[in-house]
Order: C-alpha cells, then structure tokens, then sequence
C-alpha cells in the first residue's frame, strides 16, 4: 500500500521532505500548503505535487493519508490539530511543539482521532546510533555510568540577521530547541529517562538574539548515571554533533553518523567489523556549519517506516510520546536557567 503525503510550509526542511518522499518507498508526494500562492505553485512545479493556499481544501484532499508538517518551531500545534481532526496521519519537524500542554494537546487529539503521530528524529534511523541501542538492549555497556551530548555548532550573525522566525523566543529557536535536541533525542534513548538537570544558558557570540546560543547542563538519569550536554551555535567553524555513551563494560562514541569508538569487556568476534564498517558513515556536514548540509536519508528511512507502522497497525518507532520527552528535558533546562535550581523534567 502506497500513503499520499501532503506538506505544510515550503522552507528549507519541505525541500528535503519532499526529497526524502521521492526516495521512499510506501509514499508518495501529492500536495504542499503555503499562506502564499506563489510560493505553494513554485514548490509544486519542482516536486510535482498539487500546491494549496486554502487550508481546508489542503485537508480534505481523498489523496491525502499523512501530513508532514514543516513549518517553523512554535507553529506546529495548529496544522497538526487540522490534520488530526481531518483524520490524517501526522509526522511533524522537530520539536513536536514547544510546550508540554502543546505537545499533550496533539497526543490526546490523535488518542481520540484514532491517527498516528510521528516526531522526527531522523538520527534514530542512522546505522551506527542503531548498532549502539542494540548494544545498549544486550546490556554490553554494563552499568551505565556517564552519557553525554555535545553539539558545537556554527551560525553567523547573518544566519539570525535575516529575519523570519530564526532566533526568536516567540518561536523557541534557541541553540537547545532547534539544532540540539537532535542530540538530546538520542542521549535520552540511550540513557533513559532523565530525572534532574542543572543548566546555564546565555548568547555568548551574537547581537539582537532573544534566544540561548549556547547552553550547558548536568543531568541525572533515573537508573543513577549521571551526563552532560553541552549546546551552542557560536562556535566556529562547527564540529558533528557527538554522543558518549561510557559504562563498567564498554563504552561508544558516535560523531554524527561516525562510530568513532566501539570497545567492551568482553569482546565479541564482531566488534573490529563494527569498528570497519560503521567508523566513516557520515557523507554530509551533518547540519554543523551549513543548515543544508544534511542528507535525506533520515528522513527517508523515517518515512518508510512509518508507512510500515500505518500497515501493521502499530506505534511508529518515534510516536509523539516519544518525541514529548526531549522537549520535556529542554523545558526543564530552561527552567532551571531561570531559577539557578535543578529541576525534573515534566512527565
């Protein structure tokens, strides 16, 4: 069986939606809806689709089965509800919404509707962050003693300069909402739960910016571990985001796509062909310096397996509960910025 899918916005992030639908199988690009016509029949001329300004008839289109939802951070809650209450499927751009009651809103919505919800977290798909979660499942890590996130990014001024929502408190387009919580996603899928973050924030290397450029915060896991995450989009020239992930038995790191370390007690005959194979899977900047530097591959692999999730009647792997828990530890960390206290992130 082969979903329609619609797009809502016509930015950057719709380019590689529509991309990564192109290159997917189970799906397939029927429509895009913009505010602005010019902008709606532009995209669909490129991707071959059937470009909307009116919202309601973007929705009631019978071809349309998912709606992917790219429009910018602080704008999701109302086109996922459309989606929802028109009995659409959803997958909606990192982060799922900015608040807690925003995110539980398109949760009971689509409980009630009877929808599936997916967040994108497209780094869940990679092939090394999948070989690391299986070594976490088989317990080869031991006891889980430290797990780090670290994503030292570069955006010049001009990047924030040039308006729209890029930077600003109204949208969350902090360096921990919007380039982040990519990494945060992963840290808190590898570690589990968190249960208490003491965090600093500032903008250390931009003007006229209402929002974070950097952050760093302690964390707490639930099973007693302890970890750090480390945030900026200030530091030139920009390195891959990396996580850490460090135990009584063995430990890994991952740089972007890279298994940059694979070693445990025991060993196992497989682990230097993990080494081989999963050391050099990056083939883009990884988003570090250039927001369009990143492959579709995520998105694809995401897609294809939501559309799976759709035909077997099951929660896709990165549902909205699970795309609520990283914004979850970023509000607490805010929170805690605020306050100069630790904080629980909300369940």
């Amino acid at each position: 069986m082969e979903y329609g899918m619609g797009i809502v916005g016509t930015g950057l992030i719709a380019e590689l939606h529509a991309l990564a639908i192109a290159e997917a199988e189970g799906v397939r690009l029927v429509s895009v809806l913009s505010r602005s016509q010019e902008r709606a029949a532009a995209f669909a001329d490129r991707h071959g689709c059937t470009g909307f300004c009116a919202a309601r008839e973007f929705f009631d289109d019978p071809r349309l089965d998912i709606v992917s939802i790219c429009t910018p951070p602080g704008t999701h809650l109302e086109p996922a509800l459309q989606a929802i209450a028109s009995g659409k499927h959803a997958v909606i751009e990192k982060p799922l919404e900015i608040t807690l009651r925003g995110c539980d809103a398109i949760i009971e919505a689509a409980g009630r509707k009877g929808v599936r919800v997916s967040g994108i977290f497209q780094s869940r798909f990679h092939d090394s962050v999948r070989v690391v979660k299986q070594g976490l499942d088989e317990g080869r890590f031991g006891r889980l003693i430290l797990g780090d996130a670290c994503v030292k990014w570069f955006r010049s001024q001009e990047y924030y300069d040039k308006g729209g929502w890029k930077g600003m408190k109204l949208y969350e387009a902090g360096a921990l909402m919007n380039q982040a919580i990519h990494a945060i996603d992963l840290l808190q899928w590898f570690m589990g739960p968190v249960s208490s973050v003491h965090a600093f924030a500032d903008t250390l290397g931009h003007e006229r910016l209402d929002v974070e450029d950097t952050a760093v915060a302690a964390l707490r896991f639930t099973d007693g571990s302890c970890g750090a995450i480390e945030a900026s989009t200030a530091v030139y020239p920009g390195f891959k985001k990396k996580i850490e992930i460090s135990g009584t038995k063995g430990s890994a790191i991952i740089e972007e796509e890279d298994l940059k370390f694979w070693q445990f007690d025991p060993a196992r005959p497989g682990d230097e062909a993990i080494r081989r194979d999963y050391g050099q899977k990056t083939r883009t900047g990884g988003g570090a310096a250039d927001p369009a530097a990143i492959g579709s591959h995520g998105h694809r692999r995401q897609f294809e397996e939501f559309a799976a999730a759709l035909r077997e009647n099951r929660p896709p792997i990165v549902d909205a509960v699970e795309a609520r828990k990283s914004v979850a530890i970023i509000l607490a960390i805010y929170k805690s910025v605020r306050t100069g206290k630790p904080v629980r992130p909300e369940a």
